[in-house]
């Protein structure tokens, strides 16, 4: 049996819902890491499948490095209660996220702690490599780099400006993160209200307004593409945008609070808002234009009709 007899460095915190497909890799990615200070803290939240087991049978497995925890009842509570309930357990100094269908190389916490030092800042974010041929061999794997020049240090709220979702560069992803605990903690940990897409970024948002941010160029972490993820979701379902609503009514609040009033951010944030600042006619043009168009074809005026296709053109525009 792995011994751990010292104070963690790091806690790591795995969240979990129905992922006995992938759990055990997961959690052995961690269990093969070459820097030895860490604990994994399993959080449970309310799994149907045989991630429940797994998760248990790792814990008394490894009792000194790993534990299993639950919301009470075994109730589903989301992404942001169950790490915020990791973030309430952890022992260490820092803490990093790996979700329980993704994985890291072996070196992967050794060299983001020493960078973190090295450095002297309290987050690091690396680039993330997307995995492909985990299920299909003949597809090649990627690296996302985060967008942003990379090896360099970001002060707020320089990232919020050029980093989705108000900026065009690719977000940083949770498994390539590490970060002190007591910034989390100061930020007030995850938003419970986001339970689905956007928690992510809620959270990184925080991050990016508040606190320097180093940006890596090292991948040594793999996130898992499934098309049944969540993130696999496409952007262009209404489901998409009511979320991307309430984020924006979410930041725009944030702000209010803030301290510092950024002008670059309002702009950025009324520009997103614009497209939602729309006639009825033009959002039903936008998730169903080729139905409505040839609903009204067949039973609306030519005149309404002429409508439909003009929303259409200014959609297309905007």
């Amino acid at each position: 049996m792995l011994m751990h007899t010292t104070q963690p460095e790091v806690s790591i915190i795995m969240c979990m819902y129905n992922v006995e497909k992938y759990l055990r890799e997961a959690i052995n990615s961690v269990l093969h890491q070459t820097f030895p200070h860490w604990e994994l803290l399993l959080i449970d939240d309310g799994s149907e499948d045989g991630s429940t087991l797994i998760a248990r049978q790792y814990a008394a497995e490894y009792p000194a490095r790993i534990s299993y925890h639950d919301h009470g009842e075994h109730v589903n509570k989301g992404l942001s209660a169950s790490r915020n309930l990791g973030l309430s357990l952890a022992k260490g100094e820092l803490v990093a996220f790996l979700d329980a269908d993704d994985v890291w190389l072996p070196n992967y916490l050794e060299l983001q702690v020493n960078l973190l030092r090295q450095k002297n800042v309290p987050v690091i974010c690396e680039a993330t490599k997307y995995w492909y041929n985990w299920n299909a061999r003949e597809k090649e794997n990627q690296v996302v780099y985060i967008g942003a020049g990379q090896d360099q240090l970001y002060h707020p709220p320089q990232l919020m400006l050029e980093l989705y979702p108000l900026g065009k560069g690719a977000a940083p992803c949770m498994c390539g993160i590490i970060l002190e605990k007591e910034l989390l903690q100061k930020l007030g940990g995850f938003e419970n209200s986001f339970k689905g897409m956007y928690e992510d970024q809620v959270f990184l948002s925080k991050l990016y307004l508040n606190a320097p941010v180093y940006i890596s160029s090292n991948h040594h972490n793999l996130y898992r593409q499934r098309a049944d993820s969540l993130v696999g979701a496409s952007q262009n379902t209404p489901a998409y945008h009511v979320v991307r609503k309430h984020y924006l009514d979410w930041l725009k609040k944030y702000l209010r609070q803030h301290p510092q009033k950024y002008k670059e951010i309002d702009r950025l944030l009324q520009q997103a808002w614009r497209q939602y600042s729309v006639s009825p006619l033009r959002l039903l043009v936008r998730f169903v234009p080729g139905r409505l168009k040839r609903f009204l074809r067949k039973h609306a005026p030519a005149s309404l009709v002429r409508q439909v296709n003009l929303a259409g053109k200014v959609q297309i525009n905007a």
